[in-house]
């Protein structure tokens, strides 16, 4: 009789657990992490951290070689300069020799014309008279024409370089000068990302890529931990997806600890800290919502993400832990006494064995129909 009331304790316990572990939301601890990718699949050069190591906004922690970038970038300077030099007599417009020139020729064209068209009419004369044939006469005209002509194009060309540059051929060099800024511009700033400098204070935390190594772009040369406390990652089953909201108060548990720890948390808040919800994910993880109906639904889970006090700024990441609900007024009150552990027994002030065992019945008629209640029972007398 006595062995199995013992029995019906362990039982009793044993559901006590498993029904609080629908209460509680399984994860880890983490920190917000930074990665720092290659702009360019260039070699490594020098790493000047090491892995564990906190550093300071801006600190260099790495070194690409620079040497093709650099020489792209003298190639967009060297650009740079003949598209200004090019702007530059765009907007000065034709030289005072070149106008003079002009006008020499337009002069020069202006004899021609005149010697052409004297001859013409000397011609025509003459052919008056019938000293010379038609075609004569004809070429002579055309001659004088021509002339005429080219007078027109001479001083159209000089009214050209008198006027200046247009405007629309100023703004095309001003256009293919800002071209040629912008790539130069692009490039420096591409030689700036090859020294990989911290974004923020924090914590090194991973370098996957040794001296020597050339990553491909868009690589993580460098992980970065930042944040000034770390947060919980837990996965929130689908019966307590209702009760997570952004802003609600939880109480964060570490688990594995050392055996001094646990009995520790007998008596005080070992590993134990508060924290806020910072976000839920609307979308379940693991199995999609579509494909599971009826009492499946349940075996849903949701990432959230909970925010953890300044009490737990020096904790690392990757630890195992759990969250629970608190009420605000608990949350404002200090140390609370310690959750209890899924699948152990309850830590409460229940010492004597009597009482454990007059619980245990309790719950023993709580979960059985009467008549299967009375059954368990005659088959106890029995034995």
């Amino acid at each position: 009789m006595l062995n199995w009331k013992w029995l019906w304790i362990i039982l009793c316990l044993t559901f006590c657990g498993c029904s609080e572990d629908r209460e509680v939301a399984l994860g880890t601890l983490e920190w917000d992490r930074i990665a720092l990718p290659a702009q360019a699949a260039e070699e490594i050069v020098a790493i000047h951290v090491r892995e564990g190591e906190r550093v300071v906004k801006g600190q260099l922690l790495l070194q690409l070689d620079p040497d093709e970038t650099l020489a792209r970038l003298q190639a967009a300077e060297a650009v740079v300069a003949r598209q200004l030099a090019s702007l530059a007599e765009l907007e000065a417009g034709p030289r005072r020799e070149e106008i003079e020139r002009a006008r020499a020729n337009l002069a020069a064209a202006e004899a021609e014309s005149r010697d052409r068209t004297a001859d013409y009419r000397r011609l025509q004369d003459l052919g008056k008279k019938d000293y010379v044939s038609r075609s004569d006469i004809d070429g002579a005209q055309a001659a004088a024409q021509t002339a005429q002509e080219q007078v027109r194009a001479a001083r159209e060309q000089l009214l050209e370089l008198e006027r200046g540059t247009r405007s629309e051929e100023i703004e095309q060099g001003e256009a293919a000068l800002a071209e040629a800024r912008s790539d130069a511009r692009a490039q420096r700033v591409l030689l700036e990302k090859l020294s990989l400098r911290a974004p923020r204070d924090g914590l090194v935390d991973s370098i996957p890529f040794k001296l020597g190594d050339e990553a491909p772009v868009g690589a993580s040369l460098v992980i970065l931990l930042t944040g000034e406390t770390p947060y919980a990652r837990v996965y929130v089953p689908q019966p307590l997806r209702l009760q997570f909201a952004v802003g609600q108060r939880a109480r964060i548990t570490l688990e594995g600890l050392g055996p001094e720890d646990r009995e520790r948390r007998a008596t005080e808040s070992v590993g134990e800290y508060f924290g806020q919800v910072r976000m839920v994910r609307n979308e379940p993880s693991f199995t999609p919502y579509y494909a599971l109906t009826g009492d499946d639904v349940s075996r849903l889970s949701y990432i959230a993400e909970i925010q953890l006090s300044e009490d737990a700024a020096k904790l690392p990441a990757g630890l195992p832990l759990r969250a629970e609900f608190v009420a605000s007024s608990e949350a404002n009150t200090g140390p609370v006494s310690p959750a209890p552990i899924p699948g152990n027994a309850p830590q409460t002030g229940e010492t004597d064995l009597g009482e454990q065992v007059d619980r245990a019945e309790g719950m023993k008629q709580s979960q059985f129909p009467a008549g299967e209640a009375g059954a368990v029972e005659d088959f106890e007398d029995g034995k």
